[in-house]
């Protein structure tokens, strides 16, 4: 059952020193390898993601320079209510914005507009601080012992080309503070990492989908990688990686967010059973941005590398639509 997609097995630059994409590149690990080492404008896109889930509140922060604009933020539904939470900042020029090369090394940080996102990373974890107006985080992500992460190549050309991690179902504890009661993040509770770093399109269509448990996580993405030899679909279980190297179907009503999602291909057959959707909308002109997110549980199946088929149900997580002009 193995992909016909290429691992990389060593370190290896993202593009080549004329900023161009670096062929060797292309390919998929189970741990972060490659240095994007990103030159110049061109619609260079960098961010770090975290979504984190506990029994009570699910909460999203970003940090990101997409050469225009920092757009940052931090977003948290309280579970049992259904109130939403939202603070974000643009800033012009990503003023001020640093981020490392590679992923789960160094220090990431923007500020603006009353958002202030630090996240550390090293060998043993990373640390996430956000402080926004009525909001502040303080997380704890520890890395376990042999725990894998998908990172993938996906190349649209030369000079268009993206490179992701999506590591999943990490351990998370710490605090959230919003409203000035504190919120104990502890047992429970994971996190999602998505490191994006990058050349896109002006126009681009995406799905992504995460839910975990207890030692097991699904990743699946589709429309953006479309027909370009590379996917970002993984399934882990007890922190070891089976990579799935087919598109998928993905089948959801546009009208109706709420209604059930169905995602298949040869090794998966998901349903997504959604309970909230977020929708966020970015209007800068020219440029411009409209994703709904919706959080919900999974159900089904998805075959491992041995051919033996995963039980999916339980997993909770979320499955979302973006369209971006950038």
């Amino acid at each position: 059952m193995l992909t016909h997609e290429r691992e990389i097995v060593a370190p290896v630059d993202l593009c080549l020193p004329d900023g161009r994409l670096n062929p060797e590149a292309v390919g998929w690990t189970r741990r972060p390898l490659h240095r994007a080492n990103l030159r110049g404008w061109g619609r260079a896109k960098r961010w770090e993601y975290w979504g984190v889930v506990t029994p009570a509140h699910i909460i999203g922060l970003v940090a990101s320079s997409l050469d225009y604009a920092g757009l940052h933020g931090i977003y948290v539904l309280d579970r049992s209510t259904g109130e939403e939470t939202s603070r974000d900042a643009v800033v012009p020029l990503a003023t001020g914005a640093v981020f490392p090369d590679r992923s789960g090394e160094g220090l990431a940080r923007v500020g603006g507009g009353g958002v202030r996102v630090a996240i550390r990373q090293g060998a043993s974890g990373s640390t996430v601080r956000v402080e926004a107006p009525g909001v502040e985080l303080d997380l704890t992500v520890p890395l376990p012992d042999g725990h894998e992460s998908l990172g993938v190549v996906v190349p649209w050309g030369q000079n268009r080309f993206q490179y992701t991690v999506k590591d999943l179902g990490r351990p998370a504890h710490g605090k959230l503070v919003l409203a000035g009661v504190e919120h104990a993040i502890g047992d429970g509770a994971f996190a999602v990492l998505d490191h994006g770093r990058g050349k896109w399109p002006y126009s681009i269509v995406w799905n992504w989908a995460a839910g975990c448990r207890d030692g097991l996580a699904l990743q699946l993405g589709g429309k953006w990688t479309d027909g370009t030899g590379s996917t970002e679909n993984a399934l882990f279980v007890e922190g070891r990686m089976h990579k799935i190297g087919d598109e998928l179907a993905w089948d959801y009503d546009r009208t109706d967010w709420l209604r059930p999602w169905k995602i298949t291909g040869a090794r998966v057959e998901a349903e997504f059973h959604p309970f909230h959707e977020k929708v966020a909308r970015t209007n800068l002109g020219v440029v411009g941005s409209e994703t709904h997110q919706c959080f919900g549980h999974f159900t089904g199946r998805a075959r491992a590398d041995d051919g033996s088929w995963i039980d999916l149900d339980g997993l909770t997580g979320w499955a979302e639509e973006a369209r971006n002009r950038w």
